[in-house]
């Protein structure tokens, strides 16, 4: 299928973001490093802070990026939105309101899995673009919805209570999209996403056989 825009003109929409937002990618890099923080030290209302954050990334990429940059070359990216803001939402209310989403750094194969996924997203991913030609400020940062998801799905790995189904649904949704996505648009380093996706069938099968006690 045929994409309604060129590598062109997506990577101008990073552009554009990155230039207009900063220095926003600070603060997101400052908003993953807590949540880690608090995956692996747990403090008083630990889980409710990186729920907010969750939400805080999924609202944003769904409404500052999705709406005001990448509906410019896409209009499909109205209906990305609001499955963004869907995401966003059900962070809060599961995870903020309700408190059912826990999560906690294990060691155990799946736990150090996540931890490799998370580095991934913050570290290896922008590495990447450089090394395949995707050069600040015309690349996906921290903060827009390739990296981010391999994040989450990193976060959700790390789960202490069994996980509502319908919080991977959207994650894995944009895994397959951007992934194939990527494969048009030569932007390799979002082929991770691939992997982040195969991750959230394996948390949906572990999440119907293991709810671990939260602590």
């Amino acid at each position: 299928m045929k994409l309604p825009f060129t590598v062109e003109e997506f990577l101008e929409a990073f552009k554009n973001y990155n230039q207009s937002v900063y220095p926003m990618q600070i603060i997101f890099y400052l908003l993953g490093a807590t949540v880690i923080f608090l995956s692996i030290r747990k403090v008083t209302n630990a889980d409710r802070k990186i729920n907010v954050v969750l939400s805080f990334f999924w609202l944003w990429m769904g409404i500052v990026y999705h709406l005001f940059y990448f509906a410019k070359i896409n209009k499909a990216a109205y209906l990305f939105s609001g499955i963004f803001v869907l995401q966003g939402l059900l962070f809060f209310y599961y995870g903020v309101l309700n408190n059912k989403l826990s999560y906690k750094f294990r060691f155990d194969k799946l736990g150090w899995f996540g931890a490799l996924l998370i580095t991934f997203a913050l570290i290896i991913y922008p590495i990447l673009g450089y090394a395949f030609g995707h050069s600040y400020p015309a690349s996906p940062t921290f903060g827009l919805p390739c990296p981010t998801t391999i994040f989450t799905f990193g976060i959700l790995t790390w789960f202490d209570k069994k996980i509502p189904l319908s919080i991977l649904i959207v994650p894995f949704i944009w895994s397959i999209i951007g992934f194939f996505a990527a494969l048009k648009l030569d932007v390799r380093e979002d082929t991770g996403l691939l992997v982040a996706g195969i991750l959230g069938i394996i948390i949906a099968l572990r999440n119907r056989k293991i709810t671990y006690s939260a602590n």
